[in-house]
């Protein structure tokens, strides 16, 4: 008698529960928000729907839209041409299609964001996790969770910008290095409008989970939401990017496969 087949068995898990799938996507709407740059710089595009037509005589049995948007709008997957660190390496309908379904490791600092909004994750934070929950997965993506997709609903609670800037948690300057040159995962995964923190900008490098993430040919994911609902370890994340040619990312239906006792 043949082994059972694996995929079998997954198709088994998913319709008897015992695999949930847990969407990590945020709405696409004109209310989703977006980075904002100093306006000396260029700015992405707010998603906006054009209807093309609906059930009416401009097509009277079908309805369907235009859609404009930016590449970085929304939950979206940053590829390495994103920034000029990776500017040689690939696009995003380049990536390979075997990168965009892999293990995940979840970290969860909501409380320290909870207290500080520009709390920063170093070495050691992940360090302490490892022995607490084993390797980072090889081949796999480090998501941050920290409780930022509760803002996502309103623009300014989710840039969180004053004066001085957007205030905003994620990697620290030697974290973010650390991560891309030396930790076996493919990327990082956030729930903030970037990959990198508010007050990345003024970092040496700025911008460094961009800098040192996209020349290590590694990827972005940003704007998750409900990774309060996926286990330290175990779950499964299927990226699914627009393969746009020459595209330096694009907006992304995630999910993640979590295994239920």
């Amino acid at each position: 008698m043949s082994e059972p087949s694996v995929l079998a068995a997954l198709v088994a898990g998913l319709r008897g529960g015992s695999i949930e799938v847990v969407d990590l996507t945020s709405p696409l709407s004109s209310s989703t928000p977006v980075l904002r740059l100093p306006p000396e710089f260029g700015q992405t595009q707010v998603f906006t729907l054009e209807e093309i037509s609906r059930y009416d005589d401009r097509g009277p049995a079908w309805y369907w839209n235009n859609f404009r948007s930016g590449e970085h709008t929304g939950t979206h997957f940053d590829a390495p041409n994103h920034w000029v660190t990776g500017k040689d390496l690939a696009d995003v309908a380049s990536v390979p299609a075997g990168r965009l379904v892999a293990p995940a490791a979840v970290l969860d600092f909501t409380a320290e964001a909870a207290k500080d909004p520009d709390f920063l994750v170093e070495v050691d934070h992940v360090r302490r996790w490892e022995a607490e929950h084993g390797p980072l997965p090889d081949g796999g993506w480090l998501l941050l969770r920290t409780g930022w997709d509760a803002r996502s609903h309103a623009q300014e609670a989710f840039l969180n910008a004053d004066e001085d800037g957007p205030h905003t948690p994620g990697l620290s300057p030697e974290c973010a290095r650390w991560v891309a040159e030396e930790s076996p995962v493919i990327g990082l995964g956030v729930e903030t409008v970037g990959t990198d923190a508010g007050r990345g900008h003024a970092f040496d490098p700025p911008f460094p989970c961009h800098a040192y993430l996209m020349g290590s040919d590694k990827y972005g994911l940003t704007q998750l939401q409900n990774l309060a609902a996926l286990p330290p370890t175990g779950a499964v994340v299927v990226a699914g990017p627009l393969p746009i040619v020459s595209g330096s990312g694009s907006p992304a239906r995630v999910l993640a496969l979590v295994e239920r006792s």
